[in-house]
């Protein structure tokens, strides 16, 4: 007898839907899985048989057949459980058709027939909605996170038993509220306010400008002056998420299987800090069962590189294509898949190895070679491809010793989101430009056209620091956004000293970044 039964699975964060197969014949007893099954896949027999035998079913003493279909997509993980056992049981048991034909079902079954949560179910339920399925049958474990899904019926069940139950018509299960939204209570992870940072107001102001237009980032200053504090409260200053980019970001998380039941959807924006030792993979993505890296998982968010210097060097150049497309793809033998690498990065390094170098109050005693060498660990198409390039100086003694005084995130946060809005109203109507720092080079001879004495005074800075074509393209795509927060619509000439100000990488003939 033939039974088939509907589920999916992911493709970086898009779901596929797959059609199950299951055929039971006479014949020896044998449990086969054809349709590029990996390992977790073809383990499913050992534990669909246990499921099924401990639920009180029978298991038939038949050769099985299962085929996953298309048989040219490579099947990965073990939300294929529930759906083999539906199979396998829809050939001796009653199943309402209309129910099996248009119900997607997922999950992976313990041994005693219970249900565990999967990784992956989002963009799965996604996937059903798309294709006018009726509704998904999943762990009640993963409701949280599908729930974010508008237009399908969630039905979360605990076991088996429970599934068959609502299969066969004999129960029926209460279809689980979708999300409400906006959502109404804070982010329990929300980090640090702005208005526990004592001093450094030029570095704040770079983070302001940063957030505003999605400037890549970079500070340099010594030990201990607040250089990770600083980063750590960058989220607290950007706009909050929008649906899309909450569904986009929790899909991602949902994929590379970082979701729990108590943080089922990432609601703030995510902030994600590496170890300098991370491989190449660890931050691009990867693997022989591809999963988003690092930079993924930023995505919408912050990518923090402490110590960037310290970072492998292969590493750190992997990291030039996506901050140029904004999409990692990772190809491989069976095909490629694509991961959203769309987040906002912030660098911090010391000056030299020493990390004292031009600090009035410590002796720096890396020799000039030293620290040639530490600083050229950074290509120059790199450093390029960060628009801000900031100092954050020794905090003073009177700075830290003051109570209270600084802004707080939510007054600068104000700033940006009206900054935002300006550039959102901007760019309605031009496909993948969100922010400034998006701008190609029409978009940039467009939108940022500067004041006479502007140009002037870009054109001189360009003569005598030898600026490269694309750091100019950024000063003037740092003045648009240093415009917008101001609330003017014309750039003028004390917005680009602004933004040469945080350039002063490109200058020919200085011997330290600053």
């Amino acid at each position: 007898m033939l039974g088939r039964v509907r589920t999916a699975t992911t493709n970086g964060i898009d779901g596929i839907l797959v059609d199950v197969e299951v055929d039971v014949a006479r014949g020896l007893p044998s449990f086969s899985t054809v349709g590029l099954p990996e390992a977790a896949v073809r383990e499913s027999r050992e534990r669909v048989k246990s499921a099924i035998q401990n639920s009180g079913y029978d298991f038939p003493a038949r050769r099985i057949t299962v085929n996953l279909a298309p048989a040219d997509l490579k099947k990965t993980g073990t939300g294929y459980d529930l759906p083999i056992a539906a199979g396998i049981l829809s050939t001796s048991l009653s199943f309402d058709p209309d129910r099996l034909t248009r119900t997607v079902l997922i999950g992976e079954l313990s041994l005693d027939g219970k249900l565990r949560a999967t990784r992956g179910i989002l963009p799965v339920v996604a996937a059903a909605a798309r294709a006018g399925l009726a509704g998904v049958l999943l762990p009640r474990g993963n409701l949280g996170e599908a729930s974010l899904v508008r237009g399908i019926d969630l039905h979360g069940v605990d076991s088996l038993p429970e599934a068959v139950e609502f299969l066969t018509g004999e129960k029926e299960i209460a279809p689980h509220p979708p999300m409400p939204w906006p959502l109404s209570e804070e982010d329990p992870d929300a980090g640090p306010d702005f208005g526990e940072v004592r001093g450094q107001a030029m570095a704040k102001r770079a983070m302001e400008i940063a957030a505003a237009g999605n400037h890549n980032l970079l500070l340099e200053g010594p030990p201990g002056s607040g250089k990770t504090m600083l980063a750590r409260c960058l989220p607290s200053i950007m706009p909050p998420m929008r649906f899309e980019e909450v569904l986009e970001s929790t899909k991602i998380y949902s994929v590379a299987g970082l979701l729990t039941e108590g943080r089922s959807v990432v609601r703030a924006r995510p902030y994600r800090s590496p170890h300098h030792t991370i491989s190449d993979i660890g931050l691009i993505g990867g693997g022989q069962v591809p999963r988003p890296g690092e930079i993924s998982l930023a995505h919408n968010g912050v990518l923090f590189l402490d110590e960037m210097a310290e970072f492998k060097r292969p590493v750190l150049e992997v990291l030039r294509q996506p901050l140029e497309d904004r999409v990692v793809t990772i190809s491989r033998a069976s095909g490629s898949m694509a991961f959203p690498a769309r987040f906002l990065l912030v660098a911090a390094m010391n000056p030299c190895p020493c990390g004292f170098l031009g600090d009035e109050r410590n002796r720096c005693r890396c020799t000039p070679n030293q620290v040639q060498q530490y600083r050229g660990r950074l290509s120059g198409p790199l450093l390029d491809r960060i628009d801000i390039h900031a100092e954050a100086p020794a905090v003073a003694f009177d700075d830290l010793a003051r109570s209270g005084g600084e802004e707080p995130s939510a007054a600068i946060r104000a700033r940006v989101v009206r900054a935002r809005e300006i550039q959102s109203d901007r760019f309605r109507r031009k496909k993948g430009v969100v922010w400034n720092s998006d701008m190609d080079a029409r978009d940039t001879e467009r939108h940022c056209q500067l004041e006479e004495s502007a140009a002037r005074l870009l054109k001189a800075a360009f003569e005598r620091f030898g600026i490269s074509a694309r750091a100019y393209n950024r000063i003037r795509k740092i003045a648009r956004t240093i415009a917008d927060l101001a609330g003017l619509e014309e750039i003028r000439a004390e917005h680009v000293a602004e933004a040469i100000q945080f350039r002063r990488v490109d200058r020919r003939n200085t011997h330290s970044l600053f």
